[in-house]
């Protein structure tokens, strides 16, 4: 079972990191879960594409369910006839969702990829520092505008995300596999525990000089863990830190888009 996976305490993963945390992330990355389900709802998410939508939604626009911390839908410019690739696509700690369009560049565009970029509740997403619940609420409400406004391919329906968002991308892709069919994690730190749904594929990529979220204590566990549960697994390690460098992000996308 995965829900037990990566139980590093903060004290090891200080050691690790010389003792300085650099981000709100850190105060939460690879630590020990004490328990086998946290506190809160379960992270299940409700929303499914309609099979009868039709494709409204053009460019990029703020979805308008929240005043201060909302959601962007960027579309591609040049989408391909019929349903979409969709990709939820979650930001770090301290981050928004607009910085997260910037760090995945044209590669979204390139590939004909439909792009949900939110923005999380609080400092980072719900579950890295407590247990499921107001994030995954908003997570719903969005979803199901965006399915409304957009047609879009349930088998290519995505969720992915950078540091603390990859974090959570994976926990809440193997709890929402029945929906999220494909998971993108770039340089993750640990998996929140949850009961699995479905059979997700997963895309994992991780900088060998990571000085934030060491790979070593991270990926090189995550992923072993992941294929030994039977999961297909592509996994990229690069030259690299802290980063999402083009070329991976351009591999991603173009992993997400392909029909199979």
């Amino acid at each position: 079972m995965l829900v037990n996976l990566m139980r590093i305490s903060r004290r090891e993963f200080g050691v690790v990191t010389g003792g300085t945390f650099v981000s709100v992330a850190l105060g939460a990355a690879c630590r020990a879960f004490e328990k086998d389900q946290l506190g809160g709802e379960d992270g299940r998410i409700n929303a499914r594409p309609h099979a009868d939508a039709k494709t409204s939604a053009t460019g990029e626009h703020v979805l308008g369910l929240d005043p201060d911390r909302d959601a962007i839908l960027h579309m591609p410019p040049k989408a391909a006839p019929g349903p979409l690739p969709l990709l939820v696509l979650l930001h770090g700690a301290s981050s928004h969702g607009e910085r997260m369009l910037e760090r995945l560049g044209t590669a979204g565009d390139d590939a004909g990829v439909a792009v949900l970029a939110p923005d999380s509740r609080g400092a980072t997403w719900d579950a890295i520092r407590g247990g499921f619940g107001p994030d995954v609420r908003y997570l719903n409400k969005a979803l199901e505008k965006v399915f409304q406004m957009v047609a879009v391919d349930p088998a290519r329906v995505a969720i992915g995300g950078f540091s603390d968002g990859a974090t959570y991308a994976l926990s809440l892709g193997l709890i929402n596999g029945d929906l999220f069919r494909r998971v993108i994690a770039f340089s993750p730190g640990f998996l929140v525990p949850g009961t699995p749904h479905g059979e997700p594929r997963f895309f994992v990529s991780h900088g060998r000089t990571d000085d934030i979220l060491p790979i070593n204590q991270c990926s090189r566990r995550l992923v072993p863990e992941l294929q030994k549960s039977g999961h297909d697994v592509t996994y990229h390690e690069f030259d690299g830190k802290h980063e999402v460098p083009p070329a991976i992000a351009a591999e991603a996308m173009a992993w997400l888009a392909k029909k199979d």
